[in-house]
């Protein structure tokens, strides 16, 4: 039987694979090799470092994301529907969750930096129209609950056995509330 030829995305995808279910951590050339059943040197020849390796299977994961997200979140109720959906990534895949947060993120100095490089101005403008607020207004209060979401994945993904979804989308709500309160009072 001929032998199978490793083509690069077989490599990206296995380390993606790697990352995925043991951490990125684990994303080496020995555990990459074995993962496909062949030696590690077609691994070096699609990857002269490691780092170029590991950008591309950020990018995946990026993109896995973006569709977990689009999959998971209620067109008719983006706001909170993605929130949750979060919420369930850092739980169903915590290490794509870690990748995706935990990435650098370069050329960022200011919290509003962030909020432009992290979401779609269509959110902010969605949440303004259904609140009736300024959109100044909305992207604050968007977010308030963008930092508040990912610090509570976060502790939610490094649990064992963890922490029930009802109890987090409960302080989300509660958070949510309390953002929103202040946003109406910052409003007069």
């Amino acid at each position: 039987m001929p032998k199978q030829k490793v083509t690069k995305d077989m490599v990206i995808d296995a380390a993606f694979e790697l990352a995925r279910n043991d951490g990125m951590e684990q994303v080496i050339v020995k555990n990459i090799a074995e993962k496909l059943g062949c030696s590690v040197q077609p691994i070096y020849s699609y990857c002269s470092n490691m780092g170029s390796l590991r950008s591309d299977v950020m990018k995946k994961a990026g993109c896995f994301v973006q569709q977990y997200l689009k999959e998971h979140t209620d067109p008719d109720n983006p706001f909170p529907s993605t929130g949750h959906a979060f919420v369930r990534l850092a739980k169903e895949e915590p290490n794509i969750f870690k990748m995706f947060i935990l990435r650098p993120r370069d050329d960022i100095s200011s919290l509003e930096e962030l909020y432009q490089s992290e979401t779609d101005i269509k959110t902010a403008k969605s949440i303004a129209d259904r609140l009736n607020i300024s959109l100044p207004q909305a992207k604050s209060l968007h977010l308030n609950m963008l930092i508040y979401t990912i610090g509570i994945g976060t502790i939610f993904s490094v649990t064992t056995p963890g922490i029930s979804p009802d109890e987090i989308f409960a302080r989300q709500e509660t958070a949510y509330r309390a953002f929103l309160k202040q946003t109406l009072e910052d409003k007069e």
